[in-house]
């Protein structure tokens, strides 16, 4: 029997992640896209060959599993309409949040008691099929739910489970904002690299397929980054100079800051939406 999976929302992360599931198999009309913006639908329904759809009320959900993929405000908005649309399928599928920031004491308050929610954080680099994502699911989830959520996902790159649910914050820092670290410093090397002579371009060639060519000596030779660090380093040389530089700056330092920085941001916004959830359910509790 097939997996019917819905996404609520039809942004670029859920166009990734349609696009990995038919690539691993999903039958087109086993995935339902729902988006208020036509363009956004016609154009995965074109590309990908899936149903979509408009209007939350109008749409099948008749579906295994849900992947929230909304933006974060307009979530618990989306829910309820959802929610009423499930309502008249007596259906109660596995929800698999892909949205930044929302905990799952707070989606479980939008979702209600029936329906399991798993909780996840994929990063930019899954729309090209190598992303990172974490993944993390409550100890009621059944092992055939956490493996149907893991097969999902791993579509869209590689999967990493965490033990408790705080530790996603930790994967915020690392692998869902870790792009733009990468981005930033290969900003700095392109300006540094003009304006010390070379033509921008040819900076920006060199620069790109650079950190191309080491991420896959990363994650191809077996090798630690250390040990790769070591390997390119001759005792004197220029590699030594520049690393001795950003020792001196204490570049770990820095690196370790800013993601603690991220991790502490992602833990305010969390539970600020907690606060803001509990407003609104108490709101409705007194009418």
């Amino acid at each position: 029997m097939s997996t019917r999976i819905a996404f609520l929302g039809g942004g670029n992360m859920a166009a990734s992640l349609v696009a990995g599931l038919r690539q691993a198999g999903w039958a087109g009309t086993d995935i339902l896209v729902v988006d208020r913006n036509p363009d956004k639908c016609d154009a995965l329904a074109a590309r990908h060959g899936v149903t979509t759809a408009t209007s939350i009320a109008e749409a099948d959900w008749r579906v295994d599993v849900v992947m929230l993929a909304v933006k974060p405000q307009v979530m618990a908005g989306a829910i309820a309409e959802m929610r009423t649309a499930l309502g008249r399928t007596s259906r109660a599928p596995l929800a698999i949040s892909i949205a930044a920031g929302i905990p799952l004491r707070v989606l479980a308050t939008w979702l209600g008691d029936d329906i399991e929610c798993i909780r996840t954080m994929p990063n930019t680099p899954s729309q090209l099929g190598v992303g990172a994502t974490g993944l993390y699911a409550p100890p009621s989830i059944s092992a055939d739910r956490r493996d149907l959520a893991d097969r999902i996902m791993a579509t869209a790159g590689i999967n990493v489970w965490v033990e408790q649910e705080a530790d996603i914050d930790t994967i915020i820092a690392t692998s869902g904002s870790g792009p733009a670290y990468y981005f930033a410093f290969m900003e700095a090397m392109i300006d540094a690299a003009t304006d010390m002579g070379l033509a921008r371009d040819s900076a920006r060639q060199l620069v790109l397929q650079t950190a191309l060519g080491a991420a896959r000596m990363a994650v191809e030779s077996g090798d630690d980054p250390a040990t790769l660090r070591e390997k390119v380093t001759s005792k004197g040389g220029t590699t030594a100079e520049a690393l001795a530089y950003f020792n001196n700056a204490d570049l770990a330092a820095t690196v370790a800051g800013a993601m603690q920085a991220a991790a502490d941001r992602a833990s305010v916004l969390a539970q600020e939406l907690a606060e803001q959830a509990a407003d609104t359910h108490n709101t409705n509790d007194d009418r």
